[in-house]
């Protein structure tokens, strides 16, 4: 292995984010051969690397999962009140962590992988990356709400206007959304603005993957044709 650094060996490894990685070397939990890392350090595979006195490995090949969230299951790792956590309720036998999350009431396609740099790349919103919904609010769509919604409205909440957005309307009171963006609890306060109230909201595609015939609590590996696609699309050569 040649050497990276060491935020981005630790995504590599699958113990987090690059992001979270810095604030991990920051608090002093990192340690390179005995010494405490520091912000810039590189890393070798001739390097001891633990975090909080546990060893971490690269895994030789990364594994990426499509899982149906249900709802009432919570995307944490470290909630003391929640009584349904995501990674619990898969019961991977290799620790896997969520690319993008979705709150406890909504339901659908939640991508779980060990690779960090995978995450990171996900998470990034300058990267525009496609995710579909079907939307049930509590009464009719009026079309005029619906245009407004689709050129980018303001969520005072977050001080922020949406993307303009693809949305479909196929049912009276549901639309499909594709959305550009994460922001938190986005497609709720975007309705509400509208003045409608969601009542289901499930999400049906991440970028290249489907949710396809997956049922509530299932999930399956990715296929090596999904797999190389989304990483091709994320930036990243499969790994």
């Amino acid at each position: 292995m040649e050497a990276v650094r060491l935020n981005k060996y630790l995504a590599s490894c699958g113990v987090c984010s690059r992001r979270d990685a810095d604030k991990l070397i920051e608090e002093g939990v990192v340690l390179v051969n005995g010494e405490r890392a520091h912000a810039g350090r590189k890393v070798s595979a001739a390097d001891t690397v633990t975090v909080r006195g546990k060893q971490v490995h690269a895994p030789r090949e990364h594994i990426v999962l499509a899982y149906y969230k249900p709802r009432g299951v919570v995307c944490t790792e470290r909630d003391a009140h929640a009584e349904r956590i995501v990674t619990q309720e898969i019961g991977y036998h290799r620790r896997v962590t969520y690319a993008g999350r979705l709150d406890k009431d909504s339901e659908g396609l939640l991508l779980l992988t060990d690779d960090g740099a995978l995450i990171d790349a996900m998470m990034r919103g300058i990267h525009g990356h496609e995710k579909e919904y079907i939307v049930k609010s509590d009464r009719k769509w009026e079309e005029a709400a619906v245009a407004n919604m689709r050129s980018g409205v303001y969520l005072e909440e977050l001080k922020q206007t949406t993307r303009p957005c693809m949305i479909e309307q196929i049912g009276e009171k549901t639309l499909k959304m594709t959305l550009t963006q994460g922001l938190n609890r986005q497609i709720r306060r975007m309705c509400k603005t509208q003045g409608y109230e969601i009542k289901g909201l499930k999400r049906t595609r991440v970028i290249n993957i489907e949710l396809g015939t997956l049922k509530p609590g299932e999930y399956r590996e990715l296929t090596e044709t999904e797999r190389t696609a989304l990483y091709q699309l994320c930036g990243l050569e499969p790994r």
